[in-house]
């Protein structure tokens, strides 16, 4: 087996891809409030990678204070002054998993719904899920 179609399958795994097919993927998360939908993301790796990091963008709207409404993920590991080109792309797969179920509200994109998430975060997490079931493309059946 090729090394690129290694990886592949173990990028694949890792974000649960739904659909491959074009230049998006459709992630789904299992934790609430974001279980109640699945999220398309696209990834463009730049022609200097991996001596420029991948930049992430969630294509499907999401409620969250580290996501912008044009869907920029405010995301440590892929800034400019932390990228390391050792980096792996499930290093950075991972982080976007565990940015979006814990959310970092000191650095927000979205000031409002990181105020909303550090001080009412039932509010938030009920704000979310109805954003999600309205805004998420359909899970597939498990």
């Amino acid at each position: 087996m090729s090394r690129i179609t290694r990886r592949t399958k173990a990028l694949t795994a890792i974000l649960k891809c739904i659909c491959c097919c074009d230049m998006f993927s459709r992630t789904q998360f299992d934790n609430p409030p974001y279980d109640k939908g699945a999220f398309r993301i696209e990834i463009i790796f730049p022609a200097e990678y991996p001596f420029k990091p991948p930049k992430i963008t969630f294509k499907t709207k999401i409620y969250h204070p580290n996501i912008d409404e044009k869907g920029q993920v405010c995301l440590p590991v892929i800034s400019a002054e932390n990228w390391k080109p050792a980096t792996k792309t499930d290093q950075v797969i991972q982080s976007l998993i565990a940015l979006v179920n814990d959310p970092q509200p000191e650095h927000p994109l979205r000031a409002d719904l990181a105020e909303e998430y550090s001080k009412d975060r039932k509010k938030f997490f009920k704000n979310a899920e109805e954003f999600t079931k309205k805004h998420g493309e359909k899970r597939p059946m498990d």
